[in-house]
């Protein structure tokens, strides 16, 4: 039997927010459920078939934390929230919906946006050693940046170290124009793009000269104790077992440290071993390590992205 109802939002700038980009959050709410869609004024109605009209219903009312503040709604939102309905999870999901970051400079709060989000942020604030694996996109260095820098500037640590192998797609340092910082700086631009967002440029260039946030490749990381240092390793799958080994050694006390990479994206040779795919085979049943796994539906990136892992690894798995 075909129905239609009508929410009422509080004012336009939820309308706006429930209604998101030339409305395309209420047509991903009409895929998600079937239903119809539209927004009159500050109303949104829904007309369909009984059991869509109330899915529907269900999945804008679990949106409401976001869209009666105002604040942005997106495609990542909308798939976990039906997730939570689909597994009766909605108390996880209001969790996850009240759980900030952090705030960046600008005001925008930073929030996960998936369960397994969620439970790396958990992992990041309780392990002293972390692992997060996934493909790009799924916010592994930039959710670990956050947590870090608020760390920093709560005081929890001395130090912020960010760090990873001077690798990439067959270029070598050695080839590149300038100096040692100019060489490495494409490297590490990830890392800065992260810092950024919460920290002004000035003051990132204050805490570097005071040493308070280090941003160096791997190589410098050797013969190193690293105390009271909360410690980022990042694009570790382009690490060897060595690096690996000589990394994970250098943890010093009251340190927190997190790994991040993507296993199907190394750039070493192929006759040579990913130091992270072997830290995870012998470490996985050490206490005190917690191994995060995140996959494309925690991509957070243009919704292509998500497309495009999809794609790539059904490629993968027929060849």
């Amino acid at each position: 039997m075909a129905i239609s109802l009508t929410i009422d939002l509080p004012n336009p700038a939820s309308a706006m927010a429930l209604a998101g980009n030339q409305e395309e959050n209420l047509k991903q709410l009409a895929q998600q459920t079937g239903a119809k869609l539209c927004l009159r004024g500050q109303a949104v109605l829904i007309s369909g078939e009984e059991k869509q009209v109330h899915l529907a219903e269900q999945l804008v009312r679990s949106l409401e934390p976001y869209w009666s503040q105002g604040k942005n709604i997106t495609g990542v939102d909308i798939l976990t929230a039906r997730h939570a309905l689909n597994t009766d999870r909605q108390a996880d999901l209001q969790a996850l919906q009240r759980d900030v970051i952090v705030k960046t400079r600008r005001g925008e709060e930073i929030r996960a946006k998936t369960f397994r989000q969620r439970q790396y942020i958990e992992a990041l604030r309780s392990k002293d050693l972390t692992f997060c694996t996934g493909p790009a996109g799924t916010g592994k260095t930039f959710l670990a940046a956050m947590v870090a820098v608020q760390a920093l500037l709560d005081n929890q640590y001395e130090r912020l170290i960010l760090t990873r192998p001077a690798v990439e797609a067959g270029e070598r340092l050695g080839f590149l124009p300038g100096d040692l910082q100019q060489k490495v700086n494409p490297y590490l631009r990830p890392l800065y793009d992260a810092l950024y967002e919460m920290v002004d440029p000035e003051k990132i260039a204050n805490l570097m000269e005071r040493g308070i946030i280090e941003v160096a490749p791997l190589a410098y990381m050797r013969g190193r104790t690293l105390n009271n240092s909360f410690i980022i390793l990042d694009e570790a799958q382009n690490t060897t077992p060595a690096q690996m080994k000589m990394v994970l050694t250098r943890l010093g006390f009251r340190s927190r440290m997190v790994v991040t990479g993507d296993i199907t994206q190394t750039d070493l040779p192929t006759y040579q071993q990913s130091g992270l795919a072997v830290a995870r085979r012998i470490l996985q049943k050490v206490e005190g390590i917690a191994f995060c796994e995140l996959s494309k539906a925690d991509v957070v990136r243009n919704p292509l992205v998500q497309r495009i892992v999809a794609a790539y690894e059904d490629y993968e798995e027929k060849s």
